[in-house]
């Protein structure tokens, strides 16, 4: 397994080996203090409800992406408090932006969530 940082995101985990197929599940082994920390900041980017509306809403979204100005106007929040979560949420590699004129839209990184429905589930023995 090694770790190699993406550009302005945390760090992604790869998978190299006999397990180069499948992420290995937090139960299935014990993981060592690196990769906890590692981890901990996309759980922690996840553990906030605004987060994970935000994150919900952009992967419901036809076509997979979703304007900022759309997400701003369903939270009754601030356009600065809206863009930090986001941020935290982009950093944490779980979504990607893209800037069209003066509007920003987002999409989900499957990869990312992928690999945490990975680590989340049970092996079936």
């Amino acid at each position: 397994m090694s770790i190699q940082p993406p550009p302005g995101g945390l760090p992604i985990i790869v998978v190299t080996g006999p397990d180069a197929c499948a992420q290995r599940a937090l139960v299935s082994e014990p993981i060592d203090e690196a990769v906890a920390a590692d981890l901990a900041p996309v759980f922690k980017a996840l553990g906030d409800p605004v987060r994970l509306r935000l994150v919900s809403m952009i992967g419901a979204r036809d076509g997979g992406e979703v304007c900022v100005c759309d997400l701003t106007s369903a939270f009754d929040l601030s356009q600065p408090t809206i863009s930090h979560h986001l941020k935290v949420l982009r950093e944490a590699g779980l979504i990607d932006s893209e800037r069209r004129g003066t509007w920003v839209y987002y999409r989900l990184v499957p990869a990312a969530l992928e690999r945490m429905a990975g680590l989340l589930s049970i092996p079936v023995s």
